[in-house]
């Protein structure tokens, strides 16, 4: 009994400290293709644990669209891995994340789904292992070691502040412990911003407001189809178990989901291997 005690308060602690080790990351890099299928956002699992990780308030990025300081520093992301252990009657799945050394940083628990449909099996047993990262209330904590670039004037002995020669009145740092405590005192002169003060127009007229690329949603048979002004159909969007996420198919036959993130409407898909995002205007 002591011995499954003490087990499970080891478990407890290293689970809790993986938690808190997630705030140290900036990012979430998720592939296009994860390492337990066999194509390219197979059963959309990489569009769907983008939008998981995005809906709990990480910068999720795709593996082949990092922004720039990703790519110049990959220690500030988490790899995200698919573990895959489902059987002929069963989907089980499990995500992992490590770091830019391929050290684990937290595994949530299985999840686990009986649906028939590949896609909505996945996309269950998914939901149900991401709630291990839902409970840890991530929130970006920058690290101490991520500083804040400045050019720093060379100080003489006794800290004064020296002035390159040749450049009278221009900015000098004062450096002290930290950028954070440093000061900045210049002599260069201000340039004034006063304006002399010109007649309003006592009427503003109102911008007239543009329709184009509203698309108007007409409710159709578990979904919705969105117009444009010709009228004309441009997507048909289906429910899916989770709310403000469909599925969706437009007349090119693209395949991919639209979702709702910070009050807007995104419509993200695959076509010829190239994830592409785009906002919509969607009127209900």
């Amino acid at each position: 009994m002591k011995k499954l005690i003490v087990l499970l308060v080891v478990f407890g602690i290293s689970y809790g400290y993986s938690q808190e080790n997630l705030n140290a990351y900036k990012y979430v890099i998720v592939p296009k293709k994860f390492d337990a299928f066999k194509k390219e956002n197979q059963y959309k699992t990489s569009t769907l644990v983008k939008y998981l990780f995005t809906q709990n308030g990480f910068d999720a990025v795709y593996d082949d669209a990092m922004p720039p300081d990703l790519e110049r520093n990959r220690c500030l992301g988490l790899q995200v891995f698919i573990n895959d252990e489902s059987s002929m009657f069963t989907t089980k799945t499990s995500i992992t994340l490590k770091d830019c050394a391929s050290k684990e940083v937290l595994t949530t628990i299985m999840g686990t789904s009986k649906e028939k449909q590949y896609e909505s099996s996945y996309r269950e047993a998914l939901t149900e292992a991401f709630s291990t990262i839902k409970d840890s209330n991530y929130k970006y904590s920058p690290s101490g070691t991520e500083m804040v670039s400045a050019v720093v004037v060379p100080a003489e002995v006794g800290d004064k502040p020296v002035v390159p020669k040749n450049k009278p009145n221009v900015a000098v740092v004062q450096q002290v412990a930290t950028p954070e405590n440093q000061s900045y005192k210049s002599k260069e002169p201000v340039t004034s911003t006063i304006k002399k003060s010109e007649p309003v127009e006592s009427v503003v007229m109102a911008e007239k407001e543009d329709y184009s690329g509203i698309l108007y949603a007409q409710e159709i048979e578990n979904g919705y189809q969105l117009v444009d002004s010709t009228p004309k159909i441009r997507l048909k969007i289906y429910r899916t178990s989770m709310p403000d996420v469909f599925s969706v198919a437009n007349e090119n036959g693209a395949n991919g989901m639209v979702f709702k993130k910070d009050g807007k409407w995104y419509l993200e898909y695959n076509t010829n291997g190239k994830m592409t995002t785009e906002e919509l205007n969607i009127k209900f």
